[in-house]
């Protein structure tokens, strides 16, 4: 289930309640060893030499109840409780690189900016460009802010504790962080802490989408509409319909200007093609519709802008709009009870905002809401690293799959598709906000999976994989 994204204080509160009980620090400490170290072996090989760092505090004793748990590896334990001397004596443990550095210099009591020896060390180890899992959190980041303290650990991986701190989902901690992980058992009592905002988990999509009803056919699972694609930018909705088809709506019905439509057309075979004429943009029977994915040429015809903005107002069918057509949407409120959904980026979304997208990510939550608010309380999904999903009221949901490599064109135009393809299934609309939530980790964790068979994946190899993952 979705994880509470919390604070530093809340956390603190969690383990003083943990310690009132009765349980003890110690008890607590060898349980984090166990589940640290079962990470461990799953990033590394027998035989494989693992480095351990562990620094003075409890993120040090940590790390230290690690070492008896790793059978089959090549175990070094560094204590570091003299920056200066380990600057010293660091490069020789460093030599030959180890298959894996396990960080547990700071954890979340660091909130003040570290001496000139702990950079000294630090920046030695991030030069080596080594493989390191952080425990609970990058050393030298404040789990509050996000913010570096001086220097701070390049982990590739954070297996944090408990549960999510709100500093390691700032974009300021992004660099240091890597994939964040969540060890949520680890011996403390039951959490009471809650938040507004969850890290969603695979466990989340268990079973869906739910088995289809063996009597069902093209009508039972809805009829998607699409508005995309123009000249130079025509990829897009063949991206767009691929990813819609691979939703597995009953329908895909895909408009597109008559000045791509051959090249659009000849690249697919189960989705309807028309002509986007003037005066004739309709698609009939539809119970769904995508706007946007490479509309974005000048010569559209004339009426597009217009028929989008009264179709968010007045449809009663789910509406996803997505990238140039984000900007033809009226604010306000739409059609009581129907879906709307918008798909901005950080710079789409500065832009519909009349601010920056240094400030939209400054506060992403908040960005988020006043998107919602501003376009009458509608789902948004604001993309980027740890997407999320919500509404200007109520939960938001953090996505935890996606890498790096979803920055390349035609990413975002496959998951609009996808999401919508969905989204036009009246049997996949019992529960929205875990559709929309279901369509953004599909589409993160097939790249995750393209990532980890291959490092020069592209848009292609995501359209064949999309829903294809399994939770």
């Amino acid at each position: 289930m979705s994880l509470p994204v919390i604070s530093v204080e809340q956390m603190r509160r969690w383990e003083a309640a943990t310690w009132e009980s009765g349980k003890t620090e110690e008890e607590v400490i060898a349980q984090v060893g166990e589940v640290v170290a079962a990470r461990v072996m799953e990033l590394t090989l027998p035989g494989d030499a693992i480095l351990l760092l562990a620094g003075q505090g409890h993120n040090g004793d940590d790390v230290r109840a690690v070492a008896n748990h790793l059978p089959e590896r090549e175990v070094s334990l560094l204590s570091v409780t003299d920056p200066a001397k380990t600057r010293q004596k660091l490069p020789l443990d460093l030599d030959p690189a180890p298959a894996l550095v396990v960080d547990g210099l700071f954890g979340i009591g660091l909130n003040r900016p570290l001496n000139a020896d702990w950079m000294q060390v630090i920046a030695q180890l991030n030069a080596k460009r080594l493989r390191v899992l952080s425990v609970d959190v990058p050393s030298g980041v404040d789990a509050a802010t996000g913010e570096m303290q001086g220097a701070a650990i390049r982990a590739s991986e954070t297996l944090t504790l408990g549960a999510a701190k709100r500093g390691l989902l700032q974009p300021s901690a992004s660099e240091f962080v890597g994939r964040l992980r969540v060890a949520p058992d680890i011996g403390l009592a039951p959490c009471r802490e809650t938040s507004d905002l969850l890290l969603g988990q695979a466990d989340d999509f268990a079973g869906f989408p739910p088995p289809r009803p063996p009597g069902g056919h093209k009508g039972t699972f809805g009829h998607l509409g699409i508005m995309a694609g123009s000249v130079g930018y025509h990829g897009a909705a063949v991206l767009a319909a691929r990813g819609a088809a691979r939703a597995q709506p009953g329908l895909v019905t895909l408009l597109t200007p008559d000045e791509v439509f051959v090249p659009v057309a000849s690249q697919l075979a189960g989705v309807m093609v028309r002509p986007l004429a003037p005066g004739e943009i309709t698609v009939k029977s539809i119970t769904g519709m995508l706007i946007g994915p490479g509309l974005a040429a000048d010569d559209l015809p004339g009426d597009l802008k217009e028929t989008t903005g009264e179709m968010w107002v007045e449809s009663s069918v789910p509406i996803v709009v997505d990238a140039s057509a984000l900007d033809w949407l009226p604010s306000g409120t739409f059609r009581d009870k129907a879906i709307r959904v918008i798909t901005p980026h950080p710079g789409e979304a500065a832009r519909l905002l009349s601010s920056t997208a240094d400030e939209v990510q400054a506060d992403r939550v908040e960005a988020l809401r006043a998107l919602s608010a501003k376009f009458g309380g509608g789902w948004v999904v604001l993309k980027g690293q740890h997407t999320l999903i919500g509404r200007a009221e109520g939960e938001v949901f953090v996505n935890p799959t996606g890498n790096p490599a979803l920055g390349q064109g035609g990413s975002g135009d496959l998951l609009a598709g996808y999401l919508a393809g969905l989204l036009a299934q009246p049997l996949l609309r019992e529960d929205i906000g875990w559709t929309i939530r279901y369509a953004a980790w599909q589409h993160g964790a097939a790249a995750d999976e393209l990532a980890a068979q291959a490092p020069n994946w592209v848009v292609e190899d995501l359209a064949k994989r999309i829903g294809a993952v399994q939770a």
